[in-house]
């Protein structure tokens, strides 16, 4: 069944047809809330809010536009809200989510935790343009809509963003850098 077939019918109250919905977008939505906040229970507990959200503003969802980026606007906003939320415990939580890298065997499971790692030094604007071009690979127009931002803006903040993530590779996990670009 089409998307834009089940979003109607969810409005209509078809409980069956926003079931499937969150089916075909929840790894998404965990995906992108477990980028923001580093853990797997925040990310379940962000999706659960974003869903009970994006049901109940479903009737203001523009439906020229594709549902995934509007239902990931939602997630990012969550995520942003939860992460303020829980600042004052930030310094800590980072500290047991992104220990220091040092002599790492750079193996491809080390690899990808370190560039997560160094990811997560980053501001929480840069991390989001990151997240939704790269982890969860939305194009430029779908990250724009999922950031509510122009794509000329997407495209401004990610270059900056690589430029910063390159300068922390650089600094702080030097046998990630080795070798390797941007």
């Amino acid at each position: 069944m089409l998307e834009a077939d089940l979003i109607r019918r969810a409005r209509a109250g078809d409980a069956a047809a926003y079931e499937e919905l969150v089916r075909q977008h929840q790894e998404a939505v965990f995906r992108l809330a477990y980028l923001f906040l580093g853990s797997a229970e925040d990310a379940e507990d962000i999706a659960q809010d974003v869903f009970m959200r994006a049901f109940r503003t479903l009737d203001r969802f523009d439906d020229s536009r594709p549902f995934r980026p509007w239902l990931l606007a939602i997630t990012a906003n969550t995520a942003r809200n939860r992460y303020r939320a829980f600042k004052r415990y930030a310094a800590v939580l980072r500290r047991l989510i992104v220990p220091e890298a040092t002599h790492m065997d750079m193996d491809s499971g080390l690899e990808a935790q370190a560039l997560w790692q160094a990811v997560r030094r980053l501001s929480a604007a840069d991390q989001e343009v990151i997240y939704l071009r790269y982890f969860l690979q939305l194009s430029v127009s779908e990250a724009a809509q999922a950031m509510n931002v122009e794509e000329g803006t997407v495209k401004s903040r990610l270059s900056r963003a690589l430029s910063r993530l390159r300068d922390v590779i650089e600094r702080d996990f030097p046998l990630l850098y080795e070798g390797r670009t941007l």
